[in-house]
């Protein structure tokens, strides 16, 4: 029996994801038309030993229990939303609840960070595992990136031969290797052993420095600085190098690149999800594309390559969409074009509008450049040319133009803008 646990972190995490995160938690943004974190539960659903499925963070448990009802209904798993006091980290809050994976003595549990995006081989991953489970406390799942992304990531340094991690460093200041840590794992349940001797560590230390009431804080653990750090070397941890996609969910641009992906993986693992047959008969396709069933579709329109229309959209006649993620009960009026944007539920785009950003396509030649979240601002303090947002019931006035700019959310514009944060 194995068990997954998705850590999601809480709402004073993902600040770089707003203004999106503002109304809806970023565990719940729908990318190609299901929740993010939905994607990871998908996953291990597919796991056959996989019996029950943990989220660990520290949202009110009221913004993600209906979440967790519906998913459980629909996949027919146990399915459970555990809520930390306070942040406590990756390896933090696994050690909190380490009664709740262990309970029924699974014989080993996959963590999945709840900002990653990927076509998960959990299958493979575990199978790599259990090859190794007389030694290896735990399995990480890597891939190759550049020299220079690799400085943003965990990187670490592998034995060819046993593919046990000899040597880990999480965000390095120069060059390690250009392997790096995914954010997905496996876990033998030995490793609560190997995280509670670092925890009293961490509280011995806290009480002889006179930090007596600072409880909380000593049991803030990282699971890459404060766990597989001092793993390297150990012979206890090893990593599976994949070659799947893979990508994180950090900033809204990277959203409308995940968007991508797993609309393309749609096409061999869910085409029922995507605008083909009678569907894609509602108005011109570019494939790939995924339209909700409520969603009220213009047949003049023209929609794709790599749009998700959200519930209740209304798309007017003429109006065009490429590289854009329209969210719920949204309304584009005729002769609109909306281009490598993302328009937030409830908002109105008005008649000859242009909302466009600007694409940030990664290099192909270079190896996962996908992986880049770009800055939101260039060293000089200007917005840094990226994709259009806007936040929920943002109203667009007709023949105005909006490029490379985030509204907030509740703003009536009364002019175009380009490159400007409207507060």
């Amino acid at each position: 029996m194995l068990k997954a646990v998705i850590l999601i972190g809480g709402p004073l995490k993902g600040t770089r994801f707003r203004p999106l995160s503002l109304d809806i938690p970023k565990p719940l943004f729908p990318v190609a038309g299901l929740p993010v974190i939905r994607h990871h539960i998908e996953a291990c659903t597919a796991v056959n030993e996989l019996k029950e499925i943990l989220i660990i963070g520290y949202y009110p448990a009221s913004h993600l229990q209906q979440f967790v009802n519906d998913m459980q209904l629909q996949y027919n798993i146990v399915i459970k939303y555990l809520q930390e006091f306070t942040a406590l980290g990756t390896a933090g809050g696994l050690y909190h609840f380490r009664d709740q994976i262990r309970s029924g003595s699974p014989d080993a549990f996959f963590v999945l960070n709840g900002d990653v995006c990927a076509d998960f081989p959990l299958k493979e991953l575990y199978e790599f595992h259990r090859e190794r489970s007389a030694t290896a406390l735990v399995t990480v799942m890597s891939t190759e990136a550049t020299h220079q992304q690799s400085l943003n990531f965990g990187c670490m340094v592998i034995d060819k031969k046993t593919q046990e991690i000899t040597h880990y460093v999480e965000k390095p200041s120069s060059y390690v290797s250009t392997l790096i840590n995914c954010g997905i794992y496996v876990f033998s349940l030995k490793i609560f052993n190997t995280i509670g001797e670092t925890f009293n560590i961490k509280q011995e230390e806290y009480y002889k420095n006179g930090n007596g009431n600072a409880c909380k804080d000593a049991g803030y653990l990282q699971l890459e600085q404060d766990i597989l750090t001092s793993l390297a070397g150990t012979g206890k941890m090893c990593a599976l190098q994949t070659s799947n996609w893979w990508s994180q969910l950090k900033t809204a641009s990277s959203a409308i690149y995940a968007n991508r992906h797993y609309l393309e993986l749609c096409k061999e693992k869910h085409p029922e999800r995507l605008a083909i047959g009678k569907r894609a008969e509602l108005c011109t396709i570019i494939p790939d594309v995924h339209i909700d069933p409520t969603a009220d579709v213009h047949p003049t329109a023209v929609i794709g390559p790599n749009v998700s229309i959200g519930p209740g959209v209304q798309i007017g006649a003429g109006v065009r969409i490429r590289e854009s993620i329209v969210l719920d009960a949204a309304v584009i009026e005729e002769r609109s074009l909306i281009l490598h944007s993302i328009i937030g539920r409830h908002s109105r785009i008005g008649k000859w509008a242009r909302v466009e950003g600007t694409p940030c396509d990664p290099d192909p030649n270079k190896p996962f450049a996908k992986m880049e979240n770009p800055r939101l601002f260039n060293n000089d303090g200007r917005l840094n040319p990226s994709i259009t947002i806007l936040g929920c019931s943002v109203s667009v006035p007709s023949e105005t133009i909006l490029l490379n700019s985030i509204v907030l959310p509740n703003k009536e514009l009364s002019r175009s803008i380009k490159n400007e944060i409207i507060l």
